[in-house]
């Protein structure tokens, strides 16, 4: 072993037994008898032996940097697969991600089997305009087979200038063979809160990320629909589907525009002291009017803890499917040189002490993502009364009976045969109003 190398090792030694010395307090906790744990200097041995036969012996040369990054990357990437280190590509392209633009796919992604899994696509995004969808597993990234990348590896071969394309072969439960995709990489630009007026009285708003401006952008569009039913609404539809989640403050300050009191969310860490809750004011944006929360395996993190908090406190009827399941915190710590490292430090818990990990949240009425058809038609021949010689007319104006109820009919049948989950909530929402007496 040369000079430089054993130097290396011993400047390796000193900076991992000092990294442990400093951090204590978060990975070398005391035991309950109150005696620290001591540091494992063998262990920290080997790392440094592993690191001499490496640079002694890879057939390529590797330099330090690049060996250290990969021992601190393989450090956080064995926990779980939310923890991860962000070189200055990826520390950028986090704090960017949260104002909502940044460029890309359009898909949130996670590690499952070695293999890149979508947990959710974007909103008008490339990604979803091609057809992925919430649970594909991506296996090859223009003809390189994922298995065995890192989740940041993967990240970067789909990161790309705007304009170009990438082909995706995809694994799809009920698909007898692969799907291949492709797709033009693009600026995405989130727009992360969208509403319409279903019917009148009815409106519609649509949370995609949870973002810095999510909470004040769905004030904005909750008094737009109020403006445009005449100063009042009698129930909304929440939709959370595919919605990957974001910033913890967006889905507490989200929770609190329809929650009067209470607890929002629990976060609590390792330690039994280390616990945050965060609780509603007393304010309710939509004076109690019924809520319909959609939610399917594409709702994650943020989005678990609106929809956990509404059904606890019984504010709204969660609708759809089971949820991802994702209940823990990431914390990011800045490591200095625009460098940081993302590191799972708590759980989430909702209200009423339900943890959300490995879980998610379960719908109180469980609807598939069904595709309708046209029934049979009314048997030929089939008289109504107003088929009959001589009815007696309804005595209404004709506004009534005209053309306005022929085109409810024709925009309810689009609904349901566009987006069936949609049209059900809104039937249930109609059904919570009428039992209310709005």
């Amino acid at each position: 072993m040369n000079n430089f190398t054993r130097n290396t090792l011993i400047l390796l030694t000193g900076l991992l037994t000092g990294m442990m010395l400093a951090i204590g307090s978060g990975v070398w906790a005391e035991r309950d008898s109150g005696q620290a744990q001591s540091i494992p200097v063998e262990d920290i041995r080997s790392l440094s032996e592993v690191f001499g036969k490496i640079k002694d012996n890879y057939v390529e040369d590797v330099g330090d940097k690049v060996l250290l990054e990969n021992a601190i990357r393989g450090m956080l990437t064995g926990l779980d697969p939310h923890s991860t280190y962000l070189d200055k590509e990826a520390f950028h392209e986090l704090r960017v991600g949260t104002t909502g633009e940044f460029g890309g796919l359009g898909i949130v992604v996670g590690l499952e089997d070695g293999f890149v899994k979508v947990i959710s696509p974007i909103d008008d995004t490339p990604a979803q305009r091609a057809g992925i969808k919430a649970g594909d597993l991506i296996i090859r990234l223009d003809g390189k087979t994922v298995k065995g990348m890192s989740l940041d590896d993967a990240v970067k071969i789909m990161r790309g200038r705007p304009g170009t394309s990438i082909e995706l072969l995809v694994v799809r439960t009920g698909e007898d063979k692969p799907l291949t995709f492709k797709v033009t990489r693009d600026k995405i630009r989130v727009q992360s809160v969208k509403n319409k007026t279903l019917e009148k009285g009815f409106g519609y708003v649509r949370v995609t990320q949870f973002q810095e401006r999510s909470s004040s952008d769905l004030k904005k569009q909750i008094s737009k629909l109020k403006k445009e039913n005449g100063g009042k609404l009698k129930g909304i539809v929440l939709d959370l589907r595919n919605n990957p989640g974001g910033l913890l403050d967006a889905a507490v300050e989200i929770s609190d525009i329809f929650i009067t009191k209470g607890p929002i969310v629990s976060v609590k860490g390792r330690d039994d002291d280390n616990k945050v809750v965060h609780s509603a004011k007393p304010d309710d944006m939509l004076d109690g009017a019924p809520i319909v929360v959609l939610v399917n395996g594409g709702s994650a993190s943020a989005s678990e803890i609106v929809a956990g908090a509404l059904q606890d406190h019984k504010r709204a009827v969660i609708m759809g499917t089971k949820t991802f399941g994702k209940g823990s915190v990431q914390t990011v710590v800045p490591l200095g040189n625009n460098t940081a490292i993302k590191l799972t430090t708590a759980r989430y818990y909702t209200p009423s002490g339900r943890s959300i990990q490995a879980k998610g949240i379960e719908p109180d009425i469980e609807i598939q993502n069904l595709k309708v058809t046209n029934g049979e038609k009314e048997p030929v021949g089939q008289v109504k009364e107003a088929d009959l010689t001589g009815h007696l007319e309804n005595g209404e104006d004709d506004e009534e009976n005209g053309d306005s109820v022929t085109s409810k009919k024709d925009e309810k049948k689009n609904l349901a045969n566009e987006d069936y989950a949609l049209y059900e909530a809104l039937n249930l929402l109609k059904g919570l109003t009428l039992l209310s007496g709005r």
